[in-house]
């Protein structure tokens, strides 16, 4: 059974090669004939397959048969002999029957003929091999030269994997001999032999021999050969699975050899020929070689930076200097003759040129390729063709016209300047010289003729797509963008046909809506950097269509109207695009969406211009159906009206990004479709845009400033949604969420999982609007029964559930009594609520305790930073964790008030000055807000006495008044919150007396009852709440919806004199100032658009330029209150309504009333920019902490001092006061 018959050897020879396909890629990537070895020797170790292979299972097989007679035995005779059965020892056992079988006769018959027999079956495979080589290269250069059609890159196998390929080892002396044989003195015949068998070789044993230098100079000189096919084969194995100090070699002199043939045959196109065939036999050729070169290009990139960077320096050189070659033409040769280069086979090959993407992709090679075309290659760029035509025909064939070719060479040279123009080493090549159509060449900026070309066709490899990426790429990186985009020609070249056609002229491009899209995509990435912003707005270097300077926020704001105003006469050659006019209105909306850019483009009422287009397509809507239903239009041409509709309410519902564009969202009368269409967004997590990466956090905020804004937010229900979400973080958790692990118990009053839904509370609230609007006239439910299953829809319902817990049925429908109540007791929006809670005598010192207490102190008393004390919001470590008093009933103890020395009674510098100024005057001994209250009185009775600086009739003053100026509304705060001690009370003893005298209203009389000292908190604040709570609805029409802490103000300032401050507040109403720092006063002069809006012009316009002010001045803190959410309309709103109060020392609000009053109050913009400015670090360091919200709500503003910051405020006035104070006097009448 051991001898094999020829049967046998047959099926041998098909298992033996089955196995060595399976195992070629093992051996294919052996450096030697050794390792090679090596690897089948240990295939079973390393391939997991070995015993699946049909000839290993065959050889099992035939042991079996060979020798299993003779294992059998053995064992017996070993088992017999040590009287053992298999067990411990049967290692033992194994060892001595395999030793026995080894020794025996049959073993080494076995051997004998098997090894006999694999000799015959490996020389037959070998002969065999050898024969269906010859065959198969016989076969191929019949096929290649009776082909006579198809395209080439499918014809083409020189850059064949040489995995797929067999290999046949070969010693040094054949090496030798075939190198010999190459040479070029040897006939054709003896060449084309050895190249047969040098191909067969494993490059590892061609490259390791000693005559590898001689066998690299026969390759190159055979590359000239008309039929260089198997040279290339042998350059593709070698390239493939070389390492890089060898390939290096073959790369360079296939380049050289490349080199020199383009300089000794000139290739060219005879003018009326049909253009260039790649099937022609020196074409094919060259193009082979070429293709080599460039696939290689593109994998070098992965591994040459493991090798020196000598290797790869003379790849790239080797590479500009076959590309950058020109031939000088001929004296004789005509101008219609086209003269093929090398550039013009590379960009045939890889028209995008990817080759060239991936060099400039890494600094390892990228600093090495600039270096050499800035030094000895920059004609490769310095010339790009600039004869455009359109491409026909099939995408892959063998016929190319010159034009196309110059085409493909032009598309070519653009890829490589788009991607040159990204670095800054390449933009020092610029600029270029462009080939125009005459022939001739201008040198050009690189950024305007990438926008030039940009106009000229529009398809997948035309110019219009591959300029549009690149312009692209250049606005994403700033640095690019700043230096190639941001320039005046760049921009003139975009704005060229917008401005062709406002005069009335025919653009002259060919796909006119198709370009105007490209060019409104590359102004909207310009316009949003700050630096692209910048040139739009105030560039004035364009001509407009009128002939005047302006600049391109006001040309595109002309051409975006015109395309939106169907009252105005169409654009030539331009019909009722909404394509174009949506891509214009998104440009604009890049610059409307910001507080300077707003101020721009505010002449143009693009607010209005949408929202009347918005209308147009809603009242057409029911048009739409109707032919539908008769199937006079397709749904298809519906449904895009409907997206044009959508696409305006975006574009609208942007203009709420800016305190002044609310405004004007509010007057559209559209404020709930837009709110209701940024709800079903915001529920969908969905970006605001794709340039704008962020959602509507920040819009949302802006938008819950106002009144009207969260009224339209709580009919879309962003309200429900915000409050169901809070609900199930804190107690219930969602439905749908599958319960792996109990929650743990949390360490902090918020806990990580609330936080985003507690900061989001806070931004809804922010607004005394927001929380007037939201629980004005609304009772607290205060139900008997409460089940764990109801869930509050509402914030009242949230107040009654988490604030407001007077009854054990609310505790016990809590499932997290400590946190739920702590995470609302920290909401301070909703702090006033505390005091409808009950509360007894004795405390149980815990976190809802102390939580309790320091709101009660809060809300018990008023001051700056130094002028109360309030106890912390923990237990502190120690044997006493809280020394703190609880406080629950009047007096406050002392200890929360501070030790404030008396203020001396000195002479105010104000007054020494005067002094000086008139020896006769009789100065007395001021206190300092006694002489500020002087000088504000003699500085607003000398301004309303001059009628230039009266802005409202004086004579109507007496009656616009707000009922009774609030004034008697501060005794219910004063005189519960501010001791004898503290500065404030310097009316205290002087003028308290006269303070019911003070306004004659009736209404006041239940809030001019005293404050009894002795009686608990919440009984004397109880007379009061029906005035807070009853009022309009939160907004300027009617009663003055709020506390008036101007009045207040200037009350203490003016000592309590009721007289005193009853004149000072008739004159100073009829100052502008008062419109902004006095809001109480206002509702009466408000024009008819300004009051129906219900929006303050302290949010609208003062909010407005801090924001804007802020962005220019102060950037940093800018971006974190964009990142964190919350906008510095919203705490300057809260700043000036108060008038500062509990945020600054009493002294430091004097001296803002003081300066906004004698400096102008545009002081009240500057003002709020420098207290910004001066908690920069501690904004920047809260919004890192996600906490910026809470802590500029609470904290005081520490260490702030207005005249410390004036000469900062001076510069501000310097540079904004013409358009701020400007815009202050004419908001109120234009609005």
């Amino acid at each position: 059974m051991s001898h094999f018959s020829s049967e046998d050897e047959v099926e041998l020879q098909g298992l033996l090669k089955s196995l060595l396909r399976s195992v070629s890629e093992r051996i294919s990537g052996a450096p030697s004939v050794e390792c090679a070895e090596e690897i089948l020797l240990h295939l079973e170790e390393t391939d997991k397959n070995f015993h699946n292979y049909e000839f290993v299972k065959y050889l099992r097989q035939y042991l079996e048969r060979a020798l299993g007679t003779v294992i059998d035995e053995e064992t017996e005779n070993c088992m017999r002999a040590e009287g053992q059965a298999v067990t411990s020892g049967q290692d033992t056992l194994v060892h001595a029957v395999t030793r026995r079988t080894r020794e025996s006769a049959e073993y080494k018959e076995m051997m004998h003929t098997l090894k006999n027999t694999m000799m015959v079956v490996v020389e037959s495979l070998i002969n065999k091999f050898e024969e269906d080589q010859l065959k198969k290269e016989e076969m191929h250069r019949k096929k290649q030269h009776e082909q006579s059609g198809g395209p080439y890159l499918d014809n083409c196998s020189d850059s064949d994997s040489s995995f797929n390929q067999s290999y046949a080892f070969i010693t040094h002396e054949q090496l030798q001999v075939i190198a010999e044989k190459l040479h070029q003195s040897q006939p054709k015949e003896v060449r084309w032999e050895a190249l047969q068998l040098l191909c067969c070789a494993p490059p590892s044993d061609v490259l390791s021999s000693e005559s590898w230098y001689s066998l690299c100079r026969s390759l190159s000189a055979a590359l000239a050969d008309p039929d260089p096919e198997l040279i290339l084969r042998f350059f593709a194995k070698t390239l493939s699975s070389s390492p890089l100090n060898v390939t290096r070699e073959i790369y360079v002199s296939l380049a050289k050899s490349l080199e020199s043939d383009f300089l000794l045959r000139k290739l060219s196109i005879a003018a009326g020929s049909a253009g260039i065939d790649v099937n022609r036999p020196d074409i094919a050729r060259l193009l082979k070689q070429m293709r080599l070169m460039n696939d290689f290009q593109k994998e070098v990139t992965s591994y040459w930076i493991r090798h020196p960077e000598k290797y790869m320096e003379e790849i790239i050189e080797s590479t500009l200097s076959l590309l950058s070659l020109q031939h000088e033409r001929d004296a004789g040769m005509p101008s219609t003759e086209k003269v093929l280069e090398p550039i013009h086979m590379m960009a045939m090959l890889d028209i995008k040129a990817t080759w060239f993407k991936r060099w400039m992709h890494g600094s390892y090679s990228r600093t090495v390729v600039l270096r050499l075309l800035e030094k000895k290659y920059k004609s490769l760029v310095n010339c790009v063709p600039f004869q455009l035509c359109d491409r026909a025909g099939p995408v892959q064939r063998t016929l190319y016209t010159t034009k196309e070719l110059e085409y493909i060479h032009f598309v070519h040279s653009l890829c490589l300047l788009g991607r040159l123009l990204i670095y800054t080493n390449g933009r020092s090549l610029f600029p270029v010289r462009v080939k125009n159509r005459k022939g001739g060449g201008s040198d050009c900026n690189s950024t305007a003729v990438l926008a030039f070309i940009s106009f000229c066709s529009s398809h997948s490899l035309s110019p219009t797509s591959l300029v549009m990426e690149d312009l692209r790429t250049l606005c994403d990186r700033t640095e690019c963008a700043v230096q190639c985009l941001y320039q005046s020609p760049v921009i003139e070249a975009l704005l060229a046909p917008i401005i062709a056609l406002l005069r009335g002229e025919q653009a002259k491009v060919n796909t006119l809506e198709t370009t105007l899209v490209h060019i409104a995509d590359i102004l909207a990435r310009i316009a949003t950097t700050r630096w692209g912003l910048s040139i739009f707005l105030y560039d004035t270097n364009l001509i407009s269509a009128e002939g005047a300077s302006t600049s391109a926020a006001h040309i595109i704001a002309q051409f975006t109207k015109r395309l939106l105003a169907e009252n105005l006469p169409p654009l030539p050659g331009l019909g009722a695009s909404t394509a174009v006019a949506g891509a214009f209105v998104f440009v604009c909306r890049q610059m409307y969406n910001t507080c300077v850019g707003l101020q721009v483009l505010r002449p143009y009422n693009l607010h209005e211009c949408i929202v009347r287009a918005w209308r147009q397509v809603l009242t057409g809507r029911l048009q739409w159906s109707t032919l539908m239903v008769l199937k006079e239009i397709s749904p298809v041409s519906s449904v895009q009206h409907s997206l044009w509709a959508e696409t305006l309410l975006d574009n609208l519902l942007n203009f709420a990004a800016t305190p002044k564009g609310l405004l004007f969202l509010q007057q559209t009368g559209a404020m709930d479709e837009c709110v209701t269409y940024m709800f079903s967004r915001f529920t969908k997590k969905l970006q605001v845009s794709w340039c704008e990466k962020f959602g509507y956090g920040v819009m949302v905020t802006q938008i819950a400033a106002t009144a009207p804004g969260v009224a339209a937010l709580r009919r879309s229900g962003f309200v429900q949604a915000i409050v169901v979400d809070l609900w199930s973080a804190l107690e219930c958790g969602r439905d749908d969420a599958r319960v792996v692990q109990p929650r743990s118990t949390p360490m902090e009053p918020i806990d990580r999982s609330c936080q985003k839904l507690f900061l989001a509370l806070v931004n809804l609230l922010s607004s005394s609007y927001a929380v007037w609007e939201l629980l004005g006239q609304q009772p607290l439910p205060n139900k008997a029964e409460y089940s764990h299953r109801e869930m509050p829809t509402s914030i009242v319902d949230l107040v009654d559930r988490l604030i407001a817990i007077n009854s054990d049925e609310k505790i016990h429908s809590l499932f997290n009594y400590e946190q739920s109540h702590t995470f609302g007791l920290r909401d301070d929006c909703l702090g006033h609520a505390m005091f409808q809670s009950s509360f007894h005598r004795e405390f149980i010192i815990d976190g809802l305790s102390v939580e309790r207490n320091h709101i009660l102190v809060r809300m018990g008393m008023v001051g700056g930073p130094s002028e109360r004390r309030l106890p912390p919001r923990s237990l502190e470590k120690g044997a006493d964790p809280y020394p703190w008093p609880m406080f629950s009933s009047y007096p406050l103890p002392k200890c929360y008030i501070p030790d404030i020395p008396k203020m001396p009674r000195t002479k105010g510098g104000m007054c020494r000055s005067l002094e000086r100024e008139n020896r006769d005057l009789s100065v007395p001994m001021y206190s300092p807000t006694r002489w500020m209250a002087d000088l504000l009185e003699a500085t607003v009775l000398h301004l309303s006495s001059s009628p230039s600086d009266c802005f409202f009739p004086l004579a109507e003053t007496a009656a616009a008044l707000p009922e009774g100026c609030s004034l008697l509304c501060c005794r219910v705060r004063i005189q519960m919150s501010v001791q004898p001690r503290s500065r404030i009370m310097v009316w205290a003893h002087e003028g308290g007396h006269h303070l019911r005298a003070v306004m004659p209203h009736p209404w006041l009389a239940p809030i001019v009852t005293g404050l009894s000292p002795d009686l608990p908190l919440r009984d004397q604040v109880q007379p009061a709440l029906p005035w807070i709570l009853d009022r309009s609805s939160a907004g300027l029409r009617g009663r003055f919806p709020g506390y008036d802490w101007f009045a207040a103000t200037a009350f203490l300032l003016m000592s309590g004199d009721r007289e005193r401050t009853w004149g000072f507040l008739l004159r100073f109403s009829s100052l502008l100032a008062s419109a902004f720092l006095w809001p109480a006063r206002l509702r009466a002069h408000l024009p008819k658009e300004l009051a129906r809006s219900e929006i303050p012009p302290v949010y609208s316009c003062t909010a407005h330029f801090v924001e804007m002010l802020l962005k220019a001045e102060v950037p940093l803190v800018s971006s974190a209150f964009q990142m964190s959410g919350f906008t510095p309309s919203q705490i300057c709103l809260q700043w000036l309504s108060q008038c500062f109060w509990n945020y600054l020392d009493w002294m430091d609000i004097c001296h803002y009333v003081c300066t906004c009053v004698l400096l102008g109050p545009d002081y009240q913009v500057y003002v709020c920019v420098a207290v910004l400015k001066h908690l920069q670090q501690s904004i920047l360091q809260h919004a890192q902490a996600q906490d910026l919200q809470v802590f500029l709500k609470e904290e005081p503003i520490r260490g702030f001092r207005v005249t410390d910051y004036l000469e900062f405020m001076e510069g501000l006035e310097r540079t904004y006061r013409p358009v701020v104070l400007e815009d202050m006097r004419t908001f109120l009448l234009q609005v």
